[in-house]
């Protein structure tokens, strides 16, 4: 019996893994089409979608959820676009997964609107950090020049900042704050038993962050740092970039076939969870 069940919650996980990689994949190549707008020397731009992968957090297993969002991103962003930097790519990997397992781990109760929004701020909030921090350490390493913003101070410290803030203020809120806060607590109850799942409760949620937690995630900075500045320095090992690289046509390619395994791996999660119940 409890090898059944055993695995069947493995049989879950890789669902909800193929599932947020598929979602969080589409959304970043929808993100692709949408053009920004420059006013002075701030430009409105959206960044990501991250809403999708901090609701499916908070509301399924969080680390299938965290690295199937981050494995989405590298394969439909970026492989997919025709352009893959090598090592460097384990920079956005790990922050992105970082900051999404912290945020479906911070939440015990996914009707507590105000855990749900501290979450999804935080977590985007960190990982927006994560990536600043990283583009500084760049520079004070001298693995990267430092490119002055017109209007703003020559420092990367008040650049990286600025560009912190701008993006939290406006993707931040509009494409993971609310949309998270709309969501979580009107699919929770409703969406888990269609795939076969329970509800998240206190009981049987996530372990809260601990010393451990903190220190595995500073230890994945420390690694994406490294990766970071060994890309930039020309140690990328596999990096390549075809002719058709972040063209239309592989951005629709690219949504075609997101949308596909998004659409199997949901009638997959809801055929076992119909079948279950018989």
């Amino acid at each position: 019996m409890t090898t059944t069940v055993s695995k069947g919650a493995q049989a879950h996980k890789l669902m909800v893994f193929v599932l947020s990689m598929s979602l969080y994949g589409l959304a970043t190549l929808v993100s692709e089409l949408i053009p920004s707008v420059q006013v002075g020397i701030v430009e409105f731009s959206v960044e990501f979608f991250l809403f999708i992968p901090l609701t499916l957090a908070m509301l399924f297993d969080p680390l299938s959820v965290a690295l199937g969002a981050a494995t989405g991103e590298l394969v439909f962003s970026e492989i997919m676009l025709g352009q893959f930097g090598g090592i460097g790519e384990l920079e956005k990997f790990l922050t992105v997964a970082i900051a999404i397992y912290i945020a479906g781990t911070l939440v015990r109760d996914p009707r507590n609107l105000k855990a749900v929004a501290a979450a999804a701020i935080g977590a985007t909030a960190l990982q927006l950090a994560m990536s600043a921090g990283v583009d500084i350490l760049k520079v004070v390493f001298a693995v990267e020049e430092f490119e002055a913003v017109p209007g703003l101070p020559e420092s990367v410290f008040f650049t990286e900042g600025f560009a912190f803030l701008n993006d939290l203020l406006f993707s931040g809120i509009l494409f993971c704050l609310l949309p998270t806060l709309f969501l979580v607590p009107r699919l929770y109850g409703k969406i888990e038993p269609l795939l076969g799942m329970k509800p998240r409760t206190a009981e049987d949620a996530p372990e809260v962050p601990s010393a451990k937690l903190v220190l595995g995630a500073v230890a994945c900075f420390v690694v994406a740092v490294l990766a970071a500045c060994l890309s930039k320095a020309g140690f990328s090992l596999i990096e390549w970039e075809a002719e058709w690289a972040e063209s239309t046509g592989a951005i629709f390619t690219g949504l075609g076939v997101a949308a596909v395994i998004a659409i199997v791996a949901a009638f997959c999660l809801h055929r076992n969870a119909t079948l279950s119940r018989a």
